[in-house]
């Protein structure tokens, strides 16, 4: 935690390892060292490191949606493939390594355009990554030469979409075998042999014959995986009419009836240890409808082992539910685990060692309507989100991986946890509500509250323990005597309801129990916060109304018990958040700020501080013991309603989520600002003494520099204006043209304009831009830009703009002074990269110019009539009359 609690925070920073969305559908890619995963949101690809989740890269795409996805290792970093519905290919190269901040966007770095008549269904990439195979919804096959980009064998022999590819490479005794295995919804399985010429395609896009070696016959559905085995004598392919087919050549030597539409099929390695046995025989993964994996003994045709699929759903629901199957499995070999893609957008990464689920990716939230922080340790390690289903998310913060919680039969609306994070309260639109505690190996339901007639919507918990309330939709509040709860029972209790008690006539959106346990605060939908006393002993207990708030105009959303202080907040749809006082009830303060309903309220910081939530996408952090009841700080990291609000334990992170399904983690980052601030005074007082001091010992190069670097233009000016006038007068010589070209040098100007980067150029050429404006400031303007075009070529100027463009940050450079170069670095690190193309310095620059060429050529041309009358003075037509006359 940074700093004390009492401290005033006055800043956020959002942490990387926010829960975003990820996964909406379509293929996923495993990066062969199993450290990065490839998942696809529509037109949008994103890279996700699987321990952290934390964010690699995201590529945009065309705006069309991404249809499949390859990786292929022809180059170093490795290389994504994406085919999109504009029927398109493109390559991606990916980042060398993790980025320190935002993810970076891709750049593709080439693009095969109609690359098929159809949209590309399928990619695979040989095991050299030299060839790149892409069925399509046509039924053709086109396998391309991965660095050329071009297309080396077109097949055409299927009848439908093709809709399972693999490659099969064997080197044996001095023969290399290369063939491509295609499916298709034709139900067969074709095998092309790759080496034979008849099937290349020749000058004009034209093949000769592309008969398949052979035409594998015997599914009676759609073929939707296929794999070779090591040596080459087996291969399996698995349908839709639930079998999986072992073929020894073109015949099949074993059917295993998988009892499930298959969805994806593939074998081991030889010697992969399953439930810790190594074995040597030949074992293959299936996997389909009933959202499960199965490991096989291919030849004996039995199954050996089977993987949970995702919480909470049974095999009979799986099968009535499409959203419950399995779409792709892939195989991770360095963790030795399988990886199973879920129609419901999970991620689940099984270990063949021991079967169990090492992480699950939640791949989409939808609407997140509540969260809480959860310590099962002792420390907040863990979060609960309440989304718009059944299943509890619950989040380990620091790896992000999930847990479901099963058990709820409709959506969960409402979350609470005890004070020392060990229990988790739900409450669903099922009517009941249910307490979870932590295991060894989850959560589990210990506790079952039914009694309620409608849904509930509000939970909290004593914070003594000893009994919780639940509040519904019915207008009742219930409360529940937790004395039988037993955290480390095998099966959930039944509790015991002490009161109920009618309390609104409409909705009951909020509760909350005072920090003594004596007093329940409800908010509702009627615009009242009402105040209730809580009486509780052994067995028994009661509630009565105390005391209602009145002052909201419309429905109430949140209601919040300070914990230092005899004062309720509220936030409700009108847009305020209000304090109460808790002896007379009344209004103390107002706050507004947001622009939409305030939906989550909560104290902080001693009682010092209030944080809100609201339907605008913000948080807010207000200090309200002072007289103005200053808003401190305001979050902006979400596009839609913000639902969910749940400060950390220690109060160092704020969790806000929402409607756009993100939750984003907020650090205090308060005292790190305010070190960055005294650093950064540290470096300005630093630098202007040193500025002081070089112009003071007529160090002008070095305080040129420094000017540059701390973005005062007035003083650059300034000094260039004092070299200018210091430099030694040039002796002109008309006839000397090796002193023409030294005309105008000097050479501290040339030193400072010498050893510039990118940024400093361009800085400094804006100034120059500025200066030339005006008619008092252009000669300065003129000898600076004489300077830059001698020293710089246009290459090297064009550079600058466009490097700047692409990536505004301080550069770093290299120079013999390496102390005043340093504390440049340092305040320019603060200055703001100028926004300024070459066109628009080009078009400042040439008008004025022009015009200071012109008033210059006037004054040439003036000063001749001056030499003239000059001249004819000293010895012109009355000279020469007078010397007549003295001769």
């Amino acid at each position: 935690m940074n700093g004390s609690k009492r401290e005033l925070k006055t800043s956020f920073r959002a942490s990387p390892n926010s829960i975003r969305p990820l996964y909406t559908g379509g293929p996923v890619a495993l990066t062969r060292d199993g450290q990065w995963l490839v998942t696809t949101m529509s037109e949008e690809v994103l890279i996700t490191e699987v321990s952290t989740g934390r964010g690699v890269a995201r590529v945009k795409g065309d705006t069309t949606d991404i249809t499949a996805l390859a990786l292929s290792y022809h180059t170093s970093p490795p290389t994504l493939i994406t085919a999109h519905a504009s029927l398109s290919v493109r390559y991606y190269p990916l980042p060398s390594s993790l980025p320190d901040g935002k993810p970076p966007t891709l750049q593709f770095t080439k693009v095969l355009s109609r690359a098929a008549g159809a949209q590309i269904l399928l990619m695979a990439v040989s095991p050299d990554s030299t060839l790149l195979a892409t069925g399509s919804s046509d039924g053709i096959v086109k396998v391309w030469d991965m660095a050329g980009g071009y297309v080396t064998h077109l097949f055409r022999g299927h009848g439908g979409p093709v809709s399972a590819l693999h490659f099969s490479f064997l080197s044996s005794e001095g023969r290399q075998r290369m063939e491509l295995w295609t499916g298709s919804t034709d139900t067969r399985v074709r095998v092309y042999d790759l080496r034979d010429a008849s099937a290349r395609v020749v000058v004009g896009g034209k093949g000769g014959k592309t008969k398949a070696k052979a035409v594998l016959e015997g599914h009676v559905s759609v073929v939707r995986g296929i794999a070779v085995s090591e040596d080459g004598k087996f291969a399996i392919s698995g349908g839709r009419d639930k079998v999986v087919l072992v073929w020894s050549g073109d015949k099949v030597v074993q059917t295993l009836l998988a009892n499930e539409q298959v969805e994806a099929c593939g074998l081991l390695p030889l010697g992969t240890a399953v439930e810790g046995e190594r074995t040597d025989r030949l074992l293959a993964y299936t996997a389909g409808e009933t959202g499960r994996v199965r490991i096989w003994d291919v030849l004996k045709g039995s199954e050996v082992a089977e993987m949970e699929g995702v919480a909470g759903v049974d095999e009979e629901e799986a099968e009535e539910d499409e959203q419950q199957g399995v779409l792709q499995v892939l195989y991770d070999a360095p963790s030795s685990s399988l990886v199973s893609v879920h129609a419901d957008q999970n991620i689940l990464f099984h270990s063949l060692h021991s079967l169990a689920c090492q992480r699950q990716i939640v791949g989409f939230n939808d609407d997140i309507v509540d969260a809480a922080w959860l310590c099962p340790s002792g420390e907040a390690t863990h979060v609960a989100l309440a989304t718009n289903s059944n299943l509890v998310r619950v989040y380990d913060v620091g790896s992000l991986n999930a847990r479901l919680l099963p058990g709820h039969r409709d959506m969960v609306l409402a979350l609470a946890r005890s004070v020392d994070g060990k229990l988790l309260v739900t409450g669903s639109k099922d009517r009941t509500a249910r307490i979870w505690a932590p295991r060894a190996d989850g959560w589990a339901c210990v506790a079952i509250a039914e009694g309620h007639a409608e849904a509930v919507g509000a939970v909290a918990v004593a914070n003594k323990g000893g009994f919780m309330f639940t509040a519904s939709q019915d207008r009742t509040i219930k409360m529940w005597d937790l004395s039988s709860l037993d955290v480390a029972a095998d099966a959930p209790v039944q509790l015991t309801s002490l009161a109920t008690l009618h309390i609104a006539d409409k909705d009951i959106n909020a509760l909350d129990i005072a920090p003594n346990d004596q007093f329940l605060v409800s908010g509702s939908q009627d615009k009242l916060v009402k105040v209730f006393e809580i009486k509780h002993s052994a067995a028994s207990g009661s509630v009565a109304h105390v005391g209602t708030c009145k002052g909201h105009r419309r429905g109430v959303w949140s209601v919040r018990f300070s914990r230092t202080d005899r004062i309720i907040a509220s936030g409700a749809a009108d847009r305020t958040i209000k304090l109460w006082s808790l002896t007379d009830f009344s209004c103390l303060k107002t706050l507004e700020g947001h622009t939409n309903s305030v939906l989550r309220v909560d104290f902080m910081t001693a009682g010092m501080q209030l944080v809100s939530a609201g339907g605008d996408g913000l948080v807010k952090v207000w200090n309200i013991r002072d007289r103005d009841e200053a808003c401190v700080a305001t979050l902006d990291g979400h596009e839609d309603k913000v639902w969910a609000l749940a400060v950390s334990p220690d109060e160092s992170t704020l969790l806000s989520a929402g409607a756009d399904s993100v939750a984003t983690f907020w650090e205090d980052s308060s005292a790190v600002e305010q070190e960055e601030a005294n650093a950064a005074l540290v470096a300005k007082v630093q630098a202007e003494q040193d500025f002081t001091n070089y112009v003071a010992v007529g160090d002008y190069r070095r305080a040129i520099k420094l000017a540059l670097a701390m973005g005062h233009p007035g003083r650059l000016l300034n000094l260039f204006r004092t070299v200018l006038l210091a430099a030694k007068p040039f002796a002109y010589a008309e006839e000397d043209e090796d002193q023409e070209e030294e005309r105008g040098r000097v050479a501290e100007i040339d030193a400072v304009i010498a050893s510039l980067g990118p940024l400093d150029l361009v800085r400094l050429l804006k100034c120059v831009r500025d200066w030339n404006a005006n008619a008092k400031t252009s000669a300065v303007a003129q000898a600076v830009l004489n300077a830059v075009v001698r020293l710089k070529s246009p290459d090297e100027i064009m550079a600058a703009f466009e490097k700047v463009a692409r990536k505004p940050e301080v550069e770093e450079e290299e120079d013999e002074d390496e102390d005043a170069e340093e504390k440049a670095k340092k305040t320019a690190k603060k200055a703001v990269a100028p926004t300024i193309s070459m066109r628009e310095l080009l078009d400042g620059l040439l008008p004025y110019s022009e015009r200071h060429m012109a008033r210059v050529d006037r004054l040439v041309q003036e000063s001749y009539m001056l030499d003239y009358t000059i001249s004819e003075m000293d010895g012109g037509m009355f000279g020469a009359e007078v010397m007549e006359v003295d001769a």
